[in-house]
């Protein structure tokens, strides 16, 4: 009967667990409407269906319990497919993919207008937006859940702000204490 009991312990504190392990996303409209009530940054990670990084970033950095904590106290999160079909109201402006291909949907396909826009080069690129929805910065490819942590706090502190060289990046990178579990 102990056993039984520690194994239904087990369970529920796995599927709890396993609960606490996704971040809150929603798409940049809901994001932008959330602002209004509670202004936070965004979090936007572009990607597409048939990029492996972007996979990667899903299963391993988004699934990551700091991860996960920080961007739900922090930030809006937003999904967006750099290549998909949704349109994308954002500053009173209409987003489109004019060229989609539906029989593309797993393959490479047109570039959203939107994509293109926030001058997205490469996926996954994670893109931040500040309280007003004003774009912060992109930061293209496969984030670690340290990598991530990095900009994570860069940008929600708006330590940001200060950094208008290089070189001052440069030492705020090599400073940084990364306390996020890899």
């Amino acid at each position: 009967m102990k056993n039984l009991q520690l194994i239904l312990l087990f369970t529920v504190l796995v599927t709890v667990n396993s609960f606490a392990q996704e971040i809150n996303w929603v798409s940049l409209g809901e994001a932008m409407e959330l602002q209004k009530k509670t202004p936070k940054k965004i979090m936007m990670d572009v990607y597409t269906n048939w990029c492996g990084p972007c996979k990667m970033l899903d299963k391993n950095t988004f699934r990551n319990a700091d991860v996960v904590n920080y961007v739900n106290k922090n930030y809006y999160a937003v999904k967006f497919n750099g290549e998909g079909n949704d349109s994308i109201n954002f500053n009173n402006k209409v987003f489109t993919n004019p060229n989609y291909k539906a029989a593309n949907k797993n393959r490479r396909n047109s570039a959203h207008e939107f994509a293109r826009y926030l001058q997205i080069q490469a996926y996954p690129t994670i893109v931040f937006f500040d309280e007003n929805g004003g774009v912060i910065a992109p930061i293209p490819g496969y984030q670690t859940p340290t990598d991530l942590e990095l900009y994570l706090k860069l940008f929600e502190t708006d330590m940001y702000k200060e950094m208008n060289t290089r070189k001052k990046f440069n030492e705020y990178a090599k400073a940084f204490k990364p306390e996020f579990k890899g």
